[in-house]
């Protein structure tokens, strides 16, 4: 969805939120911000001298409408009351907001739930041998130093990669070029 539709849906949003009784704030700028530059989040909700503005990433252009909607309704609810972070009132007003619309409101989302490509550069790929499910790295964390401590969800052990996920021929990690 373009950015130029993005300030009719928090116009809407803001609606829903206060149809369904959410206290969220009266001073929330009509204009949806977009940020060009934020790769690893989808939203921001800003707060400064009682007013808020809403963030966007330029990512989100690529997503559904629907998509848009759940972003701008997480960053809404930051507004109300002691809701500056992912806490117990947080996480009652996004279930309010989950029964009566629909939404999948949640302290994080993905890409893949969103909609949205994940071009993010990476530099490690674990990958699950029993399921498949590959695991995006860009720093060399415990898990990828040490991905014997760990498993996947599956219960599957991983396996470390070096390289871009969209590469065909992934590499171990411990092993060299020419082997």
């Amino acid at each position: 969805m373009e950015a130029s539709g993005w300030d009719g849906l928090l116009a809407r949003v803001i609606a829903q939120a206060r149809a369904a009784g959410i206290p969220i704030s009266e001073a929330i700028a009509p204009q949806v911000a977009v940020n060009t530059r934020a790769k690893t989040r989808f939203g921001a909700c800003r707060s400064s001298g009682g007013r808020h503005q809403i963030e966007l990433s330029a990512l989100l252009e690529g997503a559904g409408e629907w998509a848009v909607c759940q972003v701008l309704a997480h960053e809404i609810l930051h507004t109300c009351p002691g809701c500056a972070n992912h806490g117990a009132r947080w996480q009652k007003w996004a279930g309010r907001m989950n029964q009566v619309y629909g939404y999948r409101i949640s302290r994080t989302d993905s890409f893949a739930a969103l909609g949205v490509e994940d071009t993010r550069p990476v530099r490690y790929v674990l990958v699950c041998q029993g399921c498949g499910t590959k695991i995006r790295r860009m720093k060399r964390s415990a898990l990828v130093e040490h991905p014997e401590r760990y498993r996947c969800r599956c219960g599957g052990r991983l396996k470390v990669y070096a390289g871009q996920l969209q590469t065909t021929h992934l590499r171990p990690q411990h092993e060299k070029k020419g082997e």
